[in-house]
């Protein structure tokens, strides 16, 4: 499972009203990448075959299988602060993560 902080869960209510098509939903994904080998990734998108649909305070969100077995039990944050890093994953399954907390091993 994946949750969604509050926060995380307001700012993508907001970036949806955003999204011209409606029957989009927000796709989380890890591919290969950034600096530490693995980067996450978010978009809108239309769920295909073998997605999982989640939902997390009222927000239902799509997730490859693949990307969801690196990503079980993360806890999605967004800092919107003075020093905000914007969409922040907070990843049990992650040995190491970069500075920028967007990739991670």
């Amino acid at each position: 499972m994946i949750t969604l902080t509050e926060r995380a869960a307001h700012r993508i209510r907001a970036m949806r009203s955003d999204v011209a098509d409606e029957s989009q939903l927000l796709r989380l994904l890890v591919e290969s990448g950034g600096c530490s080998g693995m980067e996450y990734g978010m978009s809108f998108d239309h769920k295909k075959e073998g997605d999982v649909e989640l939902e997390s305070i009222g927000v239902r969100f799509i997730i490859d299988s693949q990307s969801l077995s690196h990503m079980k039990g993360s806890e999605v944050d967004f800092d919107d602060g003075l020093h905000g890093k914007g969409f922040e994953i907070r990843n049990p399954n992650a040995e190491s993560t970069c500075g920028c907390g967007r990739s991670f091993s």
